[in-house]
């Protein structure tokens, strides 16, 4: 088994959970103090990492890692280095940005999400090179913004990184399961435009609140429709259809029937679903007499579904047995990661594994139990080296 630094990785995501790399201008937050940490360890280990803004103050580090050993795949390791918000202080018990060790477990916000997977990916690289020659090499990358836009990983796609990339380990916490496959997200913003009139005298206007009531109430009728026509997959469950925002008029002017009114709409979705195929379905029934509508997509994150049989998921799953000792379990992400971006805008096949529990992330007191972090660091650095020392095929 590779050694590993088991102190190195824990102090390591200790000192990046104290940076709170939240995206937020107004405290003067971003994620450049925990970018600029990961270079000086990387640039420690005699790494030669590329710091490149993807936004103002929002920089991905990237170290491309050759393993000496001749020529081979490469393969990518990812991890983002932003966090969301703490949110209400009240709801915490231990200081969010304080990265306290207790009961075994490693407290404060981006503990699980995800600043222990990125420095498992860190440190599992550095065992391997450690541990001698190998083909091929690893891309390390520590990217911005995955909790908001993803412009990190877009980025990386456009500034052409991912083109020599033969397979991708994205280290977000998913509790053990292999996911290579995760849900699509799609969010559309109906807009609809009417003529206000006063409210005692509807006849003069046309009310685009009307239209969205028989939006919301399509929308339910299109989210079953969906369910039938693509039935519940394994790892990843239904597709959801949800509006999340509406809005119209204030209540200040009750009186009176607004001009404007909007709905936002947030799709879930699953492999064989074109996202495509659900916006034209919800552009057709936004459509009502006298009303102007107009959709649009705000975001689209395609469903991932790479093969099992995929070297990197099958260095992945045969790493985590020979380290655990327990089979491999499956599973899905329920969300989009980076990784949705590398694969469908960058052509890697992906795979997302880490330390932390799936549901933990975003929430108050937030931690990934210590020994999941070098017991991932572990793994990591073991399916490094199956895959990269697998037969050419």
């Amino acid at each position: 088994m590779i050694e590993v630094d088991e102190l190195g990785v824990v102090e390591f995501t200790q000192a990046l959970v104290r940076i709170p790399s939240t995206n937020d201008p107004a405290r003067g937050r971003a994620e450049r103090p925990a970018a600029e940490l990961v270079a000086a360890k990387m640039r420690e280990w005699g790494w030669a990492p590329v710091v490149d803004e993807a936004a103002p103050g929002r920089p991905n580090v990237v170290a491309v890692v050759e393993g000496g050993g001749g020529d081979g795949p490469t393969l990518m390791f990812e991890g983002h280095t932003d966090v969301v918000t703490e949110g209400d202080l009240s709801t915490w018990t231990v200081d969010p940005f304080g990265g306290e060790i207790r009961d075994g477990r490693l407290w404060g916000r981006g503990s699980a999400d995800m600043k222990s997977g990125l420095a498992a990916t860190l440190y599992a690289t550095r065992a391997l090179q450690l541990a001698g020659p190998f083909p091929g090499r690893i891309k390390v990358c520590a990217l911005a913004d995955e909790e908001g836009l993803m412009l990190g990983a877009h980025h990386f796609v456009a500034s052409g990184l991912a083109a020599d990339v033969d397979g991708a380990i994205v280290a977000e916490p998913e509790a053990g399961e292999i996911c290579a496959v995760a849900k699509g997200a799609l969010r559309l913003r109906a807009d609809f435009t009417g003529k206000m009139a006063h409210g005692a005298m509807p006849q003069h206007g046309r009310n685009p609140i009307q239209a969205v009531g028989a939006l919301l109430v399509a929308l339910r009728a299109l989210e079953t429709e969906l369910q039938g026509l693509h039935p519940a997959h394994e790892h990843l469950g239904e597709v959801y259809v949800t509006p999340t925002v509406v809005r119209a008029g204030t209540e200040e002017q009750v009186n009176v029937i607004p001009a404007t009114a909007s709905v936002f709409i947030d799709v879930r979705t699953i492999p064989g679903l074109e996202h495509k195929v659900v916006a034209e379905r919800v552009a057709a029934l936004a459509a009502f007499d006298g009303i102007s509508a107009e959709v649009s997509i705000l975001v689209d994150r395609p469903p991932v579904d790479v093969p099992v049989s995929d070297p990197v998921v099958v260095a992945l799953a045969a790493a985590h047995q020979r380290v655990t000792g327990s089979e491999p379990v499956y599973g899905g992400v329920p969300g989009s990661t980076d990784g949705t971006v590398l694969t469908h805008w960058g052509g890697i096949p992906s795979v997302v594994y880490g330390p932390g529990g799936k549901w933990i992330a975003h929430q108050a007191d937030e931690y990934v139990e210590v020994a999941e972090i070098v017991r991932c660091t572990r793994v990591f650095a073991e399916a490094a080296r199956i895959f990269l020392t697998r037969p050419a095929s």
